[in-house]
């Protein structure tokens, strides 16, 4: 296929619908907003969950808790994982970014100290558990807070 020979596909482009232009068109008159009412006034319609009066879903529904909005998420990283890396190298979070090691950084990252470390490096996080920092300095590195 060549650019000079595409084609829109069947039902691709639709035109609009052209409301109030006469009995003609199907949608003369009252434009498809009924006789009276709310919904066919101008500046009518109601607001987002409202239910004509009845009490709303949201309203409905037990509530319990509550979401605490200055709450950090650490991207987490166990100790294990960081062997892949060469001895004596300097372990960032741009670097585990850059290694897929984490996907996403959210509000920081925190090192856990789950498994083995056989390498010497200098981890470098926003927090790390006081078993990461065991394991860490036990294998000759060093755990440094940013």
């Amino acid at each position: 296929m060549k650019l000079h020979e595409m084609k829109y596909t069947e039902g691709s482009r639709k035109s609009r619908n052209r409301v109030g232009r006469g009995q003609g068109s199907g949608n003369g008159k009252t434009a498809g907003r009924g006789q009276k009412g709310q919904g066919s006034r101008s500046g009518g319609g109601v607001r987002l969950g409202f239910e004509g009066g009845q009490t709303p879903l949201a309203r409905r529904l037990p509530k319990r808790g509550f979401t605490n909005f200055t709450r950090k998420e650490y991207a987490i990283v166990n100790v294990e994982s960081l062997n892949r890396f060469e001895n004596g190298t300097e372990v960032t979070p741009e670097l585990l970014i850059e290694t897929k090691l984490v996907r996403k950084e959210l509000d920081g990252i925190k090192i856990l100290g789950q498994g083995e470390l056989e390498k010497t490096l200098t981890v470098k996080a926003h927090k790390f558990s006081k078993s990461a920092v065991a394991v860490i300095e036990q294998a000759g590195g060093k755990a440094e807070v940013i």
